[in-house]
């Protein structure tokens, strides 16, 4: 159960846990700053008028060629 839970997703993508778990940090904690600046843009049209849509491109770009096919539960 705990292999499945918290090593198995990490070992088909060729990770360690520690690896994974730095890799989907750093992915969210981009995310996290791409929404505040789409909070500040809903406030203030004028300002961070592209930075969501930017941030969505450029994780894409990363994110997608590394991508495998893992079911989810």
């Amino acid at each position: 159960m705990l292999d499945r839970l918290f090593l198995q997703h990490p070992r088909t993508v060729g990770e360690s846990y520690f690896e994974h778990m730095g890799a989907a940090l750093t992915v969210g904690g981009r995310m996290f700053v791409a929404s505040l600046k789409c909070v500040v843009h809903a406030f203030v049209p004028a300002w961070c008028k592209t930075s969501g849509s930017d941030a969505i491109v450029k994780l894409h770009g990363e994110i997608a060629p590394r991508r495998y096919d893992q079911p989810t539960f």
